[in-house]
């Protein structure tokens, strides 16, 4: 599989992220290699780890940088276990983190993956091949009320209880092993005058299902805090989200993280919790117009910073 992507808001994340000399950097999401080699190039004697789940890749990322790959460690794994890989190889401590979210364009575009309701293929849905869990093992045996929960919360499906069953009703006379099957299911089960109307009708079906096959949620809220405990003083981490359901969790933990305190504000306070991170974006980034005219899936990114700094305890 050839794996070419379009690094989305390229420029902005590495502007935001201060590389400086000598130090080290993570990308948690490897990909096409987009950010890795231009934090590899913004400043000398740069060392750059790349961690992603995908095996496809990181043989692309490794192809990319290879005329660098003095500078470069990369590791086949969850970014969410990052602080445990990195400690494996003696690193306590980097400069800056970048987590590029969701799935990538080539990943999207191999209809073989089954990402996709826009290609016949096998419901499979996995980021990483080696794991066990697919997407049809979900359609095919979820419980109904599970199966329409997971659609509710990850997809914000409206019509997140009629998929589940019809889902639950097709099933049962045949099991549903592709994208085209599923795909007719959650046609049959949405009214045609809502199908008129907004995104295709599978696409929030496909998000939801992408995401718990993944466990990209409970991931990212492993891998923030992760992040947190490994950033040096004024080191930042650039985090560049696709849907509210991310972009939601990283807003709070960056809130939570400036303003940690859980007293109330009128009182004095006896928590003593200390803020850990300076939200950078307050607002987020997004791409310009340019970038979506260029790339129409920047059209939904979001990219926030926050940098690190130290509590009184750590800097005793």
């Amino acid at each position: 599989m050839k794996f070419v992507h379009q690094t989305v808001l390229l420029e902005e994340t590495v502007r935001y992220l201060h590389v400086r000399p000598g130090r080290i950097y993570v990308d948690g999401t490897l990909g096409g290699g987009g950010h890795a080699e231009r934090i590899l190039s913004s400043a000398p004697n740069v060392l750059l780890v790349g961690i992603d789940k995908d095996p496809h890749a990181l043989a692309a990322a490794a192809q990319r940088l290879s005329s660098r790959q003095d500078q470069v460690v990369l590791i086949h794994s969850d970014f969410a276990a990052m602080k445990d890989v990195l400690a494996a190889r003696g690193i306590r401590k980097v400069a800056g983190i970048v987590l590029d979210l969701g799935v990538s364009s080539p990943q999207f575009d191999a209809a073989e993956r089954g990402f996709s309701y826009q290609h016949a293929a096998v419901l499979d849905m996995r980021m990483n091949p080696q794991s066990q869990l697919t997407a049809e093992m979900l359609v095919n045996e979820l419980s109904e009320a599970e199966l329409a929960r997971i659609i509710r919360e990850y997809g914000e499906e409206r019509w997140a209880v009629r998929i589940a069953a019809f889902i639950v009703k097709a099933r049962a006379k045949t099991r549903i092993t592709t994208t085209t099957q599923l795909v007719d299911v959650i046609k049959q089960a949405i009214p045609a005058a809502a199908r008129r109307q907004g995104p295709h009708p599978a696409r929030r079906t496909f998000q939801a299902l992408r995401i718990a096959v993944n466990d990209e949620l409970g991931s990212l809220r492993k891998g923030l805090e992760a992040a947190v405990e490994l950033l040096e003083a004024a080191g930042r981490i650039a985090v560049i989200s696709f849907h509210s359901l991310e972009d939601g969790i990283v807003k709070r933990f960056f809130q939570q993280e400036q303003d940690p305190c859980i007293c109330p504000k009128h009182l004095p306070c006896v928590c003593h919790k200390q803020a850990r991170l300076k939200v950078i974006t307050p607002k987020g980034i997004r791409a310009t117009p340019e970038e979506v005219e260029r790339n129409p899936r920047s059209r939904s990114a979001t990219l926030r910073v926050a940098e690190r700094v130290l509590t009184m305890k750590e800097d005793a």
